[in-house]
């Protein structure tokens, strides 16, 4: 398995927070989790996402899940 930190996940919380005026706090409060945990998810530190979470941040921040998050291109390995 790779190590925690080997991912390609880009995480769009930020761009979409100001788009709709949002501030971390305010989400946090609408989600219903902690605004560490949400700071640990934005900053892409994050292990997994519960389908739950991922439902409730779609429906405060009116995105789909390929909003929030992106794949970067994989790097050449030599």
């Amino acid at each position: 398995m790779p190590p925690a930190d080997d991912h390609r996940v880009d995480v769009h919380i930020d761009r979409l927070l100001a788009e709709r005026g949002m501030t971390l706090t305010d989400l946090a409060a609408e989600v219903g989790i902690t605004l560490a945990n949400l700071s640990v998810l934005k900053n892409g530190h994050a292990r997994a996402i519960r389908f739950s979470t991922l439902t409730a941040l779609c429906e405060a921040l009116d995105c789909q899940p390929g909003d929030l998050f992106t794949v970067g291109p994989a790097e050449e390995r030599q």
